[in-house]
Order: C-alpha cells, then sequence, then structure tokens
C-alpha cells in the first residue's frame, strides 16, 4: 500500500478550509470597536463635549459592534476542536479587564463586560454541542432569536425588545452579583461594559446555528474567499488587540492633552 497515497487522501477529506471572511468581518468590527472607545475615551474621560455620541445613531452603532462580535464568535464554536480551553482563555481575559479596571479606575469598571460573556458563553455549549446538532438549525435560529428578543430588556426589569415591553419581572430577581451575572443586577450595579448570560446567550447560540444553516444550504463556500489581507491579519488576533487597545488609547489622548 503507498502510504503517501493514503496521506493524501486523508489530508483531501480532513483538511478544514479557512473562512477569511469570518476574519474580514471581525477585523472591521474590531476597527469599529476602536474608533467607538477612542470616542468614549474622549467624551467621558477628557470632558470632550459630543452630543451626538449620546444619540440613538451612536447607540445603533454600539449595538451592532457588539452583535457582529457575539454572532461571530457562535459561529466559530463548529470550526474548533478546543472550545473549553478557548472558552476559559477569553473568560480569564475578562476577569484581567476586570481587576485592571477595578484597580486603575474603579468609576468605570468593567464588570461582566463582553469577554467574560462569550467566555462563560463557550463553556456552556461546548458541552451541549452534541444536542444542538440535532436540532434542525432554521429552527434552532428562530428559536434563539425568538429568545433573545424576549428577553433583550431583562436587565431593565422587563420582558421586550428595546422600546417594546411585554411585561415586568419580579424585583426578588435582581438581588445580588451572581444574579446580575446572569442578567438580572440589583439597582447598586454598575459596570461600564455589561453583557450578562441573558439575553446575549441567545445571541451566541444564533451565531451558532446560523453556521449551520450556510453548511445546510452548500453556502460556506462563499466564505472563503479573500477580501482583505490587512481586515484579515487584524481579526485574527482580535482577543489580544481587544486587551491592549483601551490603555493604548489613553495613553495617546493623555499625552495630546498634557501638550
Amino acid at each position: 500500500m503507498d502510504l503517501n497515497k493514503s496521506k493524501k487522501h486523508i489530508n483531501k477529506y480532513t483538511h478544514k478550509e479557512r473562512y477569511y471572511l469570518i476574519d474580514t468581518l471581525r477585523g472591521i468590527a474590531l476597527l469599529n470597536m476602536i474608533v467607538y472607545h477612542a470616542i468614549w475615551d474622549l467624551v467621558y474621560m477628557f470632558g470632550v463635549d459630543w452630543s451626538w455620541y449620546r444619540s440613538n445613531a451612536a447607540y445603533v452603532w454600539q449595538q451592532g459592534i457588539c452583535w457582529t462580535f457575539i454572532l461571530l464568535s457562535g459561529f466559530c464554536i463548529p470550526l474548533g476542536r478546543r472550545t473549553v480551553k478557548r472558552g476559559l482563555i477569553v473568560f480569564a481575559a475578562g476577569a484581567v479587564i476586570t481587576v485592571v479596571t477595578a484597580i486603575a479606575v474603579p468609576r468605570d469598571i468593567v464588570l461582566f463586560g463582553v469577554l467574560t460573556l462569550i467566555g462563560s458563553c463557550m463553556l456552556i455549549v461546548a458541552p451541549i454541542k452534541k444536542l444542538l446538532c440535532r436540532i434542525d438549525p432554521v429552527l434552532g435560529f428562530i428559536a434563539s432569536f425568538g429568545l433573545f428578543f424576549l428577553t433583550r430588556n431583562i436587565n431593565e426589569g422587563h420582558l421586550g425588545f428595546e422600546s417594546l415591553s411585554f411585561a415586568e419581572l419580579p424585583d426578588i430577581l435582581y438581588s445580588n452579583i451572581i444574579t446580575a451575572y446572569l442578567g438580572f443586577p440589583p439597582p447598586d450595579f454598575h459596570s461600564t461594559d455589561y453583557f450578562p448570560l441573558l439575553p446575549w446567550i441567545f445571541l451566541f447560540i444564533c451565531g451558532y446555528f446560523i453556521y449551520y444553516i450556510l453548511q445546510k444550504y452548500g453556502f460556506l463556500k462563499y466564505l472563503t474567499l479573500k477580501y482583505s489581507n490587512p481586515l484579515e491579519a487584524i481579526g485574527r488576533s482580535t482577543l489580544w488587540i481587544y486587551m491592549i487597545h483601551q490603555p493604548i488609547l489613553y495613553l495617546i489622548f493623555s499625552l495630546i492633552f498634557a501638550m
């Protein structure tokens, strides 16, 4: 038997193509986030008066960035084998940001931010991936988005989506730091970047089902096309750029305003 031919045969069917479009989308989202955070620093830390930043348009921009990151994170779950390891790394990165902000800028502490959310979602979804795979992806997406739509406003004390309110929730749910992590923050809770498990884990699972929808209908091949090498490179280093961008922005602005 020709071992070389055998290896080629195995590689042909086990090799996974890289989805460059996903890297590009991550890169775009990351650049958007850096610009958004730069303006946040100018407005809230350096006293620049820009009323537009508090407008609905700026809110939609911010939500678009967050939705993109969370959906892409869920989408990428089927692509990796070490979901638990990656989840622990991302969760630990979120913990580092919490500790650093608690020490350096306690007034602007990041508690249960987006990295904590994504790491938590990875750890929760990892053991139930086989169960989720049994669900038709279209139905799974509809159910997940329906739950996200229904619970979008639970952090504010009621079921609903943005300006829509369906039902008030009992105050007893909003009692401590643990309920805040789940999505029920007490009245004295504060975080400058708050993304609890509910409702956001449902959006994460939407991303997971989007992968299988594209796979089911043969659209994954379009994600392998190359569009922008710089954006792809940025998208492959999202976590580490996320970790260092705020200290760099703060240093740059401090030097500029000192001058």
